[in-house]
């Protein structure tokens, strides 16, 4: 393919998952075509099928990026606490509640993916991004084995419910928001005092 022809073809492929951003963010997945996309980039619906075999896949297309990006600002936001494990995690923490309401991510991601994409493919994704730094974090504490994996799951499995509660609350959203990172730190406030402790811990119970 010369090298104009390949860029213009990137060039669209970008233009579709944008304009799909766009439209999945303000209509969600059912209120949305894939003719309405290949209309708002100005391309035919087979160049939109040539790329994403379904409306489905192109669902599927655009969330992995918005979760890629939470993924990546969580990470970003956790370095900012340096050499403190626990520093890092609070910060990572936080940061994935506020990364994930933001539009267009939060109707995307938290109330269309799970039943457009299915609950496994769902937590998978997350796993794969924002939970996979939440089990380093908890690992750098002294999380280890089944421990970790509880860990990691609880604390993952709160925050992601306590982000749906605040991408539903309207009115409330903000206040919802501040009392949801309150509440946050709490619960940090427990696993990080734990932490030191909970190799131990679990390998007491387990010889018993």
């Amino acid at each position: 393919m010369p090298r104009s022809s390949a860029a213009d073809a990137a060039k669209t492929a970008r233009a579709i998952l944008d304009h799909a951003r766009s439209l999945l963010a303000e209509q969600g997945f059912a209120g949305v075509s894939v003719d309405d996309v290949a209309r708002g980039v100005g391309v035919s619906r087979g160049a939109v099928y040539h790329r994403h075999r379904t409306k489905q896949e192109l669902f599927a297309a655009v969330a992995e990026e918005l979760q890629l990006q939470v993924g990546e600002e969580v990470l970003s936001a956790a370095e900012t606490g340096g050499a403190d494990a626990e520093q890092q995690l609070r910060r990572g923490c936080h940061a994935f509640l506020d990364a994930i309401t933001e539009a267009p991510r939060a109707r995307i991601l938290l109330l269309d993916a799970p039943s457009v994409l299915g609950w496994a493919r769902w937590r998978r994704m997350d796993a794969e991004n924002a939970a996979a730094h939440l089990k380093d974090g908890l690992g750098q504490l002294g999380y280890s084995g089944q421990l970790q994996e509880a860990a990691t799951a609880q604390l993952s499995g709160a925050m992601n419910d306590a982000a749906l509660w605040i991408a539903e609350g309207g009115e409330e959203r903000d206040a919802r928001r501040m009392a949801a990172h309150g509440l946050l730190d709490r619960l940090l406030d427990a696993v990080t005092a734990a932490g030191g402790t909970a190799t131990s811990q679990q390998d007491s119970r387990s010889a018993h």
